[in-house]
């Protein structure tokens, strides 16, 4: 049982990161997801060299706002 307890707490502090994440993203009117980018990247230069894919940022529809981000958010809830 000491093992669930463990998943428990970092499960706990995931979310808590989570949340100061999206309140810091929220006071500076930028995206949790992306950061404020409007993009997000695969990683697949890691097995093809000088190759990155990017994609709009599914959270805010590529805007970058946190009122976007908020809105996709309150709909998928």
């Amino acid at each position: 049982m000491e093992n669930l307890g463990i998943l428990n707490g970092f499960s706990q502090w995931k979310q808590s990161r989570y949340e100061k994440v999206v309140t810091d993203m929220e006071s500076l009117g930028k995206c949790p997801d992306c950061r404020g980018k409007g993009f997000t990247s695969s990683y697949s230069s890691v097995y093809i060299p000088n190759f990155d894919a990017f994609f709009d940022c599914p959270g805010c529809n590529g805007t970058g706002n946190f009122t976007d981000w908020n809105l996709n958010q309150q709909q998928f809830h």
